[in-house]
């Protein structure tokens, strides 16, 4: 069993929602273009920055049907779950699916095995192994979800609302950044004065490490600034969106369109080398073969040009990527004005809105101007374009 693991092959009852086992190949999965709508659309809504419990409510709301209702249809499975059942039971979705699935590698065309053992071989009953004895396969079978897509989830999940000794849940958690090393701002609250207050500090000047400097804001300050910069956009965009959509446009293809060109320059330049060094080998080879070089300088000259070849496809990769990057962020500005447009005149900020519209809040060391007032600087990077402030 573990060999068969090793190679990456399913042997579970059943598929995972949005594949099916594939009828000729035993252990192997194909995407069932039936059901793996349903996988784009819970990874779509969690990129868009909602939670499992906002999911689970909307696939529900909209009366998508579960897995067991579908395997129940398919197999006969779960009859009696399902069967004298009124109709609302095939739409029950629960939250542990919901984070069941977008924590699932299968999606991204991963196969990962020996999660849970039995407590002892007198007991059937299973406990969770730890990561270290997890065996990996990646690769096995066509991902539905991108890497990208599915890595970002994964940072949502891991930087989702923890709640304080005093049940308060800080909205801001995951969200704020060194400016300087990137590490998370930790949060504190200051109970010795007579109006307490909360803040925040960088925690790698924390526990003892002073290894960053403080970095050190309170939470009514960048509170403040946040909301301020949101309703800012938020009130732009419902005025006049195409406006805010032309001028984000501009922006953006004004400090790309150097860019891509000069990449495009060099993807040109590249591709032509790498024609060139195809030819010189073949040149080599054919010297080689007619003995007009040495077996010496035949093996050092393949090796240095061989060597060119795998430096110049990496390059080209790079460039074919940052030449895709600037399709996706037009797209990006449509996607962050679509977010944007689900919110109203906000007074106050919410976990969800912050989450939804923002990817980072970056914090700088204060500083002082030249009258000794205390400066700081807060950038916001917006999900989809970045920098926009």
């Amino acid at each position: 069993m573990r060999t068969r693991h090793e190679n990456g092959a399913h042997y579970g009852a059943y598929a995972p929602l949005g594949y099916r086992k594939d009828p000729e190949q035993v252990g192997h999965l194909l995407v069932d273009e039936e059901t793996k709508w349903i996988i784009e659309k819970i990874f779509a809504l969690a990129v868009q920055g909602a939670g499992a419990a906002k999911i689970t409510h909307i696939l529900a709301s909209e009366q998508i049907p579960t897995p067991s209702w579908l395997n129940f249809q398919r197999y006969g499975t779960f009859a009696h779950v399902y069967e004298g059942q009124p109709e609302g039971k095939r739409y029950e979705w629960t939250i542990a699916q919901v984070k069941k699935i977008l924590q699932d590698e299968n999606y991204i065309g991963n196969s990962v095995h020996n999660k849970q053992t039995n407590v002892s071989f007198k007991s059937k009953k299973k406990i969770r192994k730890p990561k270290s004895e997890w065996w990996k396969v990646e690769g096995t079978h066509e991902a539905i979800i991108s890497k990208a897509d599915f890595d970002r989830v994964q940072e949502q999940i891991a930087s989702r609302r923890r709640k304080q000794k005093d049940g308060t849940t800080q909205i801001f958690a995951g969200l704020v950044k060194c400016a300087d090393c990137g590490w998370s701002l930790a949060f504190g609250t200051n109970q010795r004065k007579k109006a307490p207050y909360s803040y925040y500090h960088c925690s790698k000047n924390g526990q003892g490490l002073r290894q960053c400097s403080m970095h050190y804001i309170r939470y009514d300050v960048l509170y403040g600034f946040v909301l301020s910069r949101l309703q800012y956009w938020i009130t732009a965009v419902h005025q006049d969106e195409q406006a805010i959509l032309d001028r984000l446009s501009k922006s953006t293809m004004t400090e790309q369109a150097a860019a891509s060109k000069r990449a495009a320059q060099e993807k040109r330049r590249a591709e032509k080398r790498l024609t060139e060094l195809d030819n010189l080998l073949a040149k080599i080879y054919e010297d080689r073969i007619n003995e007009k070089i040495t077996e010496r300088n035949f093996s050092m000259l393949s090796q240095k040009y061989q060597q060119e070849q795998e430096e110049l496809e990496k390059k080209i990769e790079a460039l074919t990527a940052q030449l895709a990057s600037t399709k996706e962020q037009e797209d990006g500005i449509n996607k962050w004005v679509e977010l944007i447009k689900q919110f109203s005149s906000p007074t106050e900020l919410t976990a969800d809105m912050l989450n939804t519209l923002i990817e980072k809040i970056l914090v700088h060391e204060a500083t002082k101007d030249e009258d000794g007032n205390r400066v700081q600087e807060i950038e916001i990077i917006y999900r989809f374009v970045g920098k926009i402030d």
